[in-house]
């Protein structure tokens, strides 16, 4: 699902946000039921454009490079499921490695093998997550800085992304990252309901647009 057409509200900018379609068996994602809720939000200049991701390792890039080429996006987020987690989780880092426990949605289940062969062992994200972090606490939100994204089909999707961005001279300025959340009351504990998941996105992205450069705040771990 490609999201609104590029030349819908001209003069604004584009924040593109994508989730994900189920997987495992779940009949709902609450990544893509949450961003697309946000769709055609217009926030800071900008105006949100949300599109669904397949969670296959062969096509999700591919998907996710289309989008970035049609809309040229000032940001993108990026966000996928993560069941078992409590809050929020803004992603530090992502990591150059296929390492699946389950297939994909195609059947696919690489292991031990890169998202891009010869790319670095990591990239970082580049949105201001300490902020966001500060902004959604403040919020009332749960919400964490999260020292992993796994080896699934999210990780790859950042990945990926951040490959993207680093390397392509046409996505200068373009910044990015990717967010994990809860399930849904309905999938099992612990959760966040839609209108949380909603709310809280939408005020980490606000506070995205907002921050040039990310504040000092203590959000590492032990383990």
């Amino acid at each position: 699902m490609l999201g609104t057409a590029p030349g819908a509200d001209v003069g604004l900018r584009r924040i593109l946000v994508t989730g994900f379609d189920p997987f495992g068996g779940a009949p709902v994602n609450p990544s893509w039921a949450a961003v697309q809720a946000l769709d055609g939000l217009q926030m800071e200049g900008h105006r949100v454009v949300a599109a669904r991701l397949p969670t296959q390792f062969d096509s999700c890039l591919r998907v996710l490079d289309e989008l970035i080429t049609a809309h040229r996006p000032a940001l993108v987020l990026c966000t996928g499921q993560a069941g078992g987690r409590a809050a929020v989780s803004l992603e530090r880092v992502a990591i150059n490695i296929d390492d699946a426990r389950i297939p994909d949605n195609a059947g696919a289940q690489p292991i031990d093998t890169p998202v891009r062969a010869g790319g670095p062992a990591a990239y970082f994200s580049t949105l201001p997550i300490k902020a966001m972090l500060a902004a959604l606490l403040a919020g009332g939100f749960r919400a964490e800085v999260s020292q992993t994204a796994g080896t699934f089909v999210c990780n790859h999707v950042f990945y990926g992304l951040m490959h993207r961005l680093a390397t392509d001279p046409a996505c200068a300025g373009m910044r990015g990252g990717f967010v994990h959340v809860p399930w849904l009351p309905e999938q099992g504990h612990p959760s966040m309901t839609l209108e949380q998941l909603v709310s809280g996105l939408e005020l980490a992205l606000r506070c995205a647009l907002r921050t040039g450069s990310d504040i000092r705040l203590q959000a590492g771990s032990l383990g």
